[in-house]
């Protein structure tokens, strides 16, 4: 390949990677925010969570990035850029699925250290915070590098918006030299080294945990 398409391959990357960091900062915050929500003690906030859940995992990703990109402008008159649609649409749908990793993990805390809490006199956001969190977020690190690497692959959706990432440059590389084979070998092995690169760093990230914990 030339330098001019090589470049266009690395700006590919570049928003790849954009795209995957602030997806899964908005994916993380509303994993956390809604799976808590589940365990509330007020059922109308359990309900809306789990409202939240339900629709988000029961949707296409891909359909959902069509719906935020094409009919939030008709809706409401206004129009988000590529990345950030791609972001609203990735982080929502792919926090659905972070959330029940949350609930879970909480859910698998032993009661004992729960009444302790209690006991104590912490209050039930002192004792999420102080307790729960501690002992949970280790367990979520091995479900949250798998829901990582998925937002990765996820990521390749939003070249259905003719935004330039990966997988949208690597197309343009492939019509201009008219080389499939090779093309899509490269592209495949560029998300391949991130996935591996972000798996090794998910789990040294869970050897740390589990150490501070013990």
């Amino acid at each position: 390949m030339t330098s001019g398409l090589w470049e266009l391959v690395l700006k590919g990357i570049w928003t790849t990677l954009q795209l995957l960091v602030f997806s899964a900062l908005l994916g993380a915050a509303v994993s956390f925010t809604v799976g808590i929500a589940r365990t509330h003690r007020l059922r109308i906030v359990r309900f809306l969570a789990g409202f939240y859940t339900e629709v988000f995992r029961g949707t296409s990703a891909l359909v959902m990035i069509f719906w935020v990109f094409f009919v939030l402008p008709l809706a409401f008159g206004w129009q988000l850029v590529p990345m950030w649609a791609g972001t609203l649409a990735l982080g929502l749908t792919y926090g659905a699925y972070g959330s029940e990793i949350v609930r879970g993990a909480l859910g698998s805390v032993d009661p004992a250290q729960r009444e302790g809490g209690i006991a104590l006199g912490f209050t039930p956001a002192q004792r999420m915070r102080k307790i729960l969190l501690p002992q949970a977020v280790p367990e979520m690190i091995p479900p949250f590098s798998n829901l990582l690497i998925e937002l990765l692959k996820g990521t390749a959706l939003v070249s259905v918006m003719g935004m330039g990432d990966l997988a949208f440059s690597g197309n343009l590389v492939r019509l201009a030299l008219q080389e499939s084979a090779e093309i899509y070998t490269y592209v495949l092995l560029i998300y391949f080294v991130i996935a591996f690169l972000l798996t090794r760093v998910m789990r040294g990230l869970e050897r740390h945990l589990k150490a501070g914990v013990r």
